[in-house]
Formats: structure tokens, C-alpha cells, sequence
């Protein structure tokens, strides 16, 4: 089973390089998003500074959603979905494979390159630091909890706005406290630990829940 994950994992990871859909398409949106701030809200860099890992995570939130519509409307259209299921390897892991194979390709891009564009912003390197290592465990919940839409979707043609308001507000408190653990980071700011603990938690209830309800709405689709 385990050689069957790896195997669906690397499959993924290489349509989504030639699609494109993943690394590059995500990163071009972050970067937009943060190249185009100082225009909205001027060159003040203490503001930019102090709104900057907020921004960080919002692009984040963003860019995350781009392709999970995709994450098993593919398979459905093509029939390897019902092959997936047929294969004797639980939904479940099915489920948690493919969301990992989008996070590697869309979620970890993102947190690598948050400390190069939040130098764009003039985030001091501690706080870059910071957001850095919170866009780990946050793109993780974030990625795992997009499956549930995409799962719901998953037969619907163009769902991907659906799917938007379906998770969006799942997202919310992963964002709040990826913000709070990025801004305690900050010198002179709250402890780091409580919040990023707090994150972690969410990270790895957004795995077990992800997987578990994603597999049940595949399994329940008409």
C-alpha cells in the first residue's frame, strides 16, 4: 500500500509540472499580490512592516486554493477515481496522498518563498523567520482542509468558486492563528510557542478531518 501512496504521490507532483498549475502558477499569484501592495497602500515601510505578515498569510490563503478544484475532478472526469477505489487501498489514504502531492507542489513553494517577498515588504528577519516556519503547519491545514471542498465538487463542472465558499470559512482560524504565530515572532512580541503549538494542533486536525470527510464525500458522490 504504501509503494501505491508514493506511487499516486509522484504521479501528481508530475502532472502538476506540466500543467503548471502548481508550482509556478502559485508562486506568480503570491508574488503579484505582494509586488502590487505597496501601490495600494504607499511607500510608508513601517506600515508595510507591520501589515506585512498578515499579507504574507492572506497571499498564502489565496494562492492555496488555486487548483484544488482540481485535486479529484481529473481523476473523476478520466475514471481513475473509480480505479482508486477499486484498488483495495483505503479512500481515506487515497484522499491524504493527493493532498500531500498538492501540498509539495503548491503549499511548500509558498512557504519557501514568503521570506524573499516578505523582504519586499521590509519584515525584519526575525519576524520573516517566523512566518516562514508558521506557513509550514499552515499550508499543511490549509491544503487538507481545501480537500474536503475539492472532494465535494469533485463531480461539478467549474465548482471551483463552490468550493471557495464552502472553505474559506474552515480557513478562518488557521488564519488567525497563523497571523498571531507570525506576529509572535516579532521582536519584543508575545511567545512564539503557544500559538505555533496552537497551529501545529489545527495542522494535524485539518489531516485526520481532510481525509476522513474528503474520502466519505467521494464515496457519497452521485
Amino acid at each position: 500500500m504504501t509503494r501505491a501512496l508514493l506511487a499516486l504521490i509522484s504521479r501528481d507532483l508530475k502532472l502538476a509540472t506540466r500543467i503548471g498549475g502548481g508550482f509556478s502558477l502559485g508562486i506568480v499569484f503570491y508574488l503579484a499580490l505582494v509586488a502590487i501592495l505597496p501601490f495600494a497602500v504607499g511607500p510608508d515601510l513601517n506600515l508595510l512592516s507591520r501589515i506585512g505578515p498578515a499579507v504574507l498569510w492572506i497571499g498564502a490563503l489565496l494562492a492555496t486554493l488555486i487548483g484544488l478544484d482540481r485535486l479529484f475532478q481529473a481523476d473523476e472526469e478520466d475514471g481513475a477515481l473509480d480505479l482508486m477505489r477499486m484498488s483495495g487501498v483505503p479512500l481515506e489514504a487515497i484522499v491524504a496522498a493527493k493532498s500531500v502531492a498538492h501540498w509539495l507542489a503548491s503549499g511548500l513553494p509558498l512557504a519557501v518563498a514568503a521570506p524573499l517577498f516578505g523582504l519586499m515588504l521590509g519584515i525584519e528577519p526575525v519576524a520573516l523567520l517566523g512566518t516562514a516556519v508558521s506557513l509550514v503547519p499552515g499550508t499543511i491545514a490549509l491544503t487538507f482542509t481545501g480537500a474536503i471542498g475539492a472532494a465535494l465538487t469533485a463531480s461539478l463542472r467549474r465548482g471551483g468558486m463552490l468550493l471557495s465558499i464552502l472553505v474559506v470559512p474552515l480557513m478562518v482560524p488557521i488564519l488567525i492563528f497563523g497571523v498571531a504565530t507570525a506576529e509572535a515572532s516579532r521582536p519584543g512580541g508575545v511567545s512564539f510557542t503557544l500559538p505555533f503549538l496552537a497551529l501545529t494542533a489545527l495542522a494535524l486536525a485539518a489531516v485526520v478531518a481532510g481525509s476522513a470527510v474528503g474520502a466519505a464525500a467521494l464515496r457519497a458522490r452521485p
